[in-house]
């Protein structure tokens, strides 16, 4: 379980400069961080130092990301997404 003060920080950097970054990263961040094992966790940290053009590209499946540990937490944003999660306004 992560503490409270690194899901508010994880939380807080899930907010990016795309909007379309923030309807796929917000929700997640928001139901499936408090969730997440302590690997995933590592994961997500890593995932969000990414650009956000790359990030982008590889949520939306343009690009494979070339790290298979970032290709896991990729797969779990992707279906968290298209699981009709409500998005931010």
């Amino acid at each position: 379980m992560v503490s409270d003060i690194a899901y508010k920080k994880m939380l807080w950097h899930s907010r990016r400069g795309m909007w379309e970054l923030d309807i796929l990263l917000l929700p997640f961040a928001e139901k499936k961080l408090p969730e997440l094992d302590e690997t995933d966790h590592k994961r997500y940290e890593r995932l969000l130092t990414e650009e956000d053009q790359d990030l982008f590209a590889c949520l939306v499946e343009r690009v494979q990301h070339p790290d298979k540990e970032m290709q896991i937490i990729i797969a779990k944003i992707r279906e968290f997404a298209v699981s009709g999660v409500a998005r931010p306004h």
